[in-house]
């Protein structure tokens, strides 16, 4: 019996982290196209971390965090963590949306303005 709950939490698990790197993969895949479409510079030094270059010097840098199960973003103006919810991810302070959250930094920092 006890085996059988623990190989039943362990597909559940395995099926929530597959979900949510189905999700954050297709959320960085838009966040790299939207970049791309603004013209701006940008690295995807490794699997699932995206690397903005701003104008103003400074950079932005959007990451997987599996083990939370969240994207983090980092800028100049600090550190946001954003929970899948609904079909978007949402700051887990302020619970603002992530692309509106990114389009703000980037504008703020690049002075450009990003549709995603």
């Amino acid at each position: 019996m006890r085996e059988m709950l623990a190989r039943d939490i362990m597909t559940t698990s395995e099926s929530g982290e597959a979900e949510f790197n189905q999700a954050a993969t297709a959320t960085l895949a838009h966040i790299e196209q939207a970049l791309e479409d603004a013209d701006l510079d940008f690295e995807t030094p490794a699997d699932g971390i995206i690397e903005v270059e701003l104008d103003d010097g400074s950079k932005i840098i959007i990451n997987r965090h599996g083990v939370a199960r969240e994207i983090w973003v980092a800028a100049r103006s600090g550190g946001f963590h954003f929970k899948p919810q609904g079909s978007g991810w949402i700051d887990t302070k302020s619970g603002e949306p992530l692309y509106d959250k990114l389009a703000a930094l980037i504008a703020a920092h690049g002075g450009v303005m990003v549709r995603f």
